[in-house]
Formats: C-alpha cells, sequence, structure tokens
C-alpha cells in the first residue's frame, strides 16, 4: 500500500465553519484514470469539491484494490499525473496480489474488511478524527465494516446491478445492496430508480448530475476542424458506443433523414456492435476528445440525442450528457425514461429512438438557446449546488 502526498494546496479559508475528517474512495477506477479522462465523470468531480471545500478539514482518498506490482510502477506509469495533494490531502492505494475482485459475496466480504483495515491505518497515520466516508463503490458501501467511522455513506452514478459490463459481479452487488439497505448507511444516488432498487433504511437523497460553469459560461467557441467537414444540420450522440446505445433507431432515423448528419462521439469498445450503421455516408464516429473540444463541439452542432435504448441500466441513470447537452444550449431528442423527465421544454421525448424522425423537425425549429437562459440552466444545475447536497449527507447535516 502506498499514501501520496504533494503539498500544492492549502487549507480552505473559513475557521467559523464546522469541519470534518473525510475518506472518500473511487468505485473501479483510480484518480490516475480520473485525471487522465478529464476529471469529467460524477466522482471526480466530487472529490475536486471535497479537496476545496471549507467543511472539510482533512481528506485521504483512497484509489480502488490495485495489484501491488502495479501501484510499485506507479511512479513510473503514472508520471503524467498529479494529485492534488496537501498538508490535509492525501492519495491511499491498497493493494493486493490478486488482479481483480473475488465475486463470491462472502469472499468479497473477507477482501473489503482487508480494505476497511488498510483505509483505517492510512486514516491513523495522517492524523483523521471521528471521519466520515463517502464512497462511490458499492462494494465498499456494502462490505467494508467501518465500525472506526462516525458515518458511511454510498454515491451510486449507476445502477451497478444492471450494468452488463460488470453483470459477474451482480451477486456480489445484490449482496453488497442488502447489506447496504440493512445497516441504515446513508444514499446519494443520481435517479430515484437506483434508491427504489437499493431500498436504504437510512439517510437518502436524490442528486442528478450537472455541469462545470467554467466550462460552459465562455465565449461562443469555434468549431474544431473535423466537426467542421460535417455537413449541417447535424445531431450528435454523446458516450461510450455500447450496448446502451440503440443502434437500430439511429440507422432508422439516419435512412429516414438523409439531410442529418449523425454524430456519434465516444470510445467504441467494439466495432461490431455498430456495423449496422458504419456504412451510412451521414451517420459519422468520432472517438472521445478533451473536454474542450467537447465543449467546442456540442455548441457547434444543431440537435443532441439521448438515444438509448430501454433497459434496467438507462431506466436508472441520470445521463450527464443530457445536461451538457443543455449547458451548450442545444435542443435534444430522448427516450422518454423517469430520470429525464421535467428538466427542461427543451428536451423532446419519444418512446423510442425510431420515434426520433417524427419530431426532428420541431426539434431543430427550436434552435439555440437565449443566451440569458442558457447561462441560467448551467448556474442553476452546477456541480458546486450539487456537491453541497452531497457533502452535507456525509457528513449528517
Amino acid at each position: 500500500m502506498s499514501d501520496t502526498n504533494q503539498d500544492v494546496g492549502a487549507m480552505p479559508v473559513g475557521s467559523s465553519v464546522t469541519t470534518d475528517d473525510v475518506v472518500f474512495t473511487f468505485s473501479f477506477e483510480t484518480f490516475a484514470d480520473a485525471a487522465r479522462r478529464g476529471m469529467m465523470r460524477p466522482p471526480d468531480r466530487i472529490l475536486l469539491s471535497l479537496v476545496n471545500s471549507a467543511e472539510v478539514r482533512r481528506l485521504l482518498v483512497a484509489n480502488p484494490y490495485r495489484w501491488l506490482p502495479r501501484v510499485v510502477a506507479s511512479p513510473l506509469m503514472d508520471r503524467d499525473v498529479t494529485f492534488p495533494g496537501s498538508s490535509r490531502v492525501w492519495l491511499h492505494s491498497p493493494t493486493r496480489w490478486r488482479r481483480s475482485d473475488r465475486l463470491d459475496p462472502g469472499a468479497a466480504a473477507a477482501e473489503y474488511a482487508e480494505y476497511d483495515a488498510s483505509l483505517r491505518k492510512a486514516a491513523v497515520r495522517r492524523g483523521l478524527v471521528d471521519p466520515v466516508v463517502l464512497t462511490t463503490n458499492p462494494l465498499v458501501a456494502g462490505f467494508a465494516p467501518f465500525e472506526w467511522v462516525r458515518q458511511t455513506t454510498f454515491f451510486a452514478r449507476d445502477d451497478w446491478l444492471s450494468s452488463p459490463s460488470r453483470s459477474e459481479y451482480w451477486p456480489a452487488f445484490r449482496e453488497a445492496y442488502a447489506r447496504i439497505a440493512a445497516s441504515g448507511r446513508s444514499v446519494a444516488a443520481v435517479s430515484s430508480q437506483i434508491i427504489e432498487r437499493i431500498n436504504p433504511t437510512g439517510l437518502h437523497e436524490v442528486v442528478p448530475n450537472g455541469v462545470e460553469p467554467a466550462e460552459w459560461l465562455q465565449a461562443q467557441p469555434a468549431e474544431p476542424a473535423w466537426l467542421a467537414k460535417i455537413p449541417r444540420p447535424r445531431a450528435i450522440y454523446v458516450g461510450t458506443l455500447d450496448s446502451r446505445l440503440d443502434v437500430d433507431g439511429i440507422a432508422t432515423l439516419a435512412r429516414a433523414r438523409p439531410d442529418l448528419h449523425t454524430v456519434l462521439l465516444g470510445p467504441l469498445p467494439d466495432p461490431l456492435y455498430i456495423r449496422k450503421i458504419a456504412g451510412l455516408s451521414n451517420v459519422h464516429v468520432h472517438p472521445s476528445v478533451g473536454r474542450a473540444e467537447l465543449v467546442a463541439t456540442l455548441r457547434n452542432t444543431d440537435l443532441c440525442l439521448v438515444a438509448h435504448r430501454r433497459t434496467a441500466l438507462t431506466e436508472a441513470m441520470s445521463p450527464l450528457k443530457l445536461y451538457e447537452y443543455l449547458a451548450a444550449g442545444i435542443p435534444v431528442l430522448s427516450i422518454d425514461l423517469p430520470p429525464v423527465r421535467d428538466i427542461s421544454d427543451r428536451v423532446l421525448l419519444v418512446n423510442s429512438v425510431a420515434d426520433f424522425v417524427d419530431v426532428t423537425d420541431t426539434a431543430l425549429a427550436l434552435g439555440r438557446a437565449a443566451e440569458e437562459d442558457r447561462k441560467a440552466f448551467v448556474t442553476n444545475n452546477s456541480w458546486a449546488a450539487r456537491h453541497e447536497r452531497i457533502i452535507a449527507l456525509t457528513r449528517g447535516t
């Protein structure tokens, strides 16, 4: 196990504010992973808020379990990443000889009792007193005993029990959810559907995704060169091009509206998944881009898509992309799912992606949002406002 401490920060100003020592744990990716993707996912953003919060006295940030040789090599392999450590903020990296989690619930419980012990030793070493825990890992939330902390809160950005990419974990996740519920631990989740599936007996709150105002309140950026080559009108879907994406629906839209050019922007784990649309001249697949380029791309398109299949996973999602689409001021077409309702009248809801064809002209006619309205949406849906609620729940205040 190892700790990282680089003195690049300072204690937040505000001596009159009551403070707590906090332990924060990532889910299945490390701080280095988060930094390389631009600190853009909800757990990444929460960490940044904790680092800068005047209500946090000391902060111990914990990576998920990693194979010991990989952690030993991290100074070399992760030299492109700088952790924002300070005299009050540290990174802890628990290690094990296994490369992956144990999938049997009983074995997982034993393994995460050891993870808990590692965190406790690190907390004692750094002088944390009566800390609270905020974890984004369902296995940590369910199986770590945390008898040495005042309160434990689980933040759920997805319903892990319906994530196809982690189906082998479902028995462990199911038991973890049951233990979270029985323990009375607090839960913050991005949708009410996740809350209902965990069924917590402790404090709980729905806290949807948000946006970072600094990214979206700038002047209109120039369009990226690759985007400028694509004719208008342009529609865009942002996200991993996997089982969430309704490929058949995109194909229906593309064939019915040859004048509309659809951009699919994001990682493509399996090229065969989009083979049905790969040959369509008005469908353009582009790999992920950095945050500034993503903002410029969205603000220079005409229509945004939440083109998901209807599954247990998507029915519980609070799509981050939806908030970013609206922050860009672009009208949105989305399938009708509970977490996307009542967010904005600029989101047109239909039963399926194939039905986008029927409302495309209506959506395009909405045009760009008035700049005053766009900025108001950004301010009202900022990450800072969301995180105030999560930090308050974590501290039990």
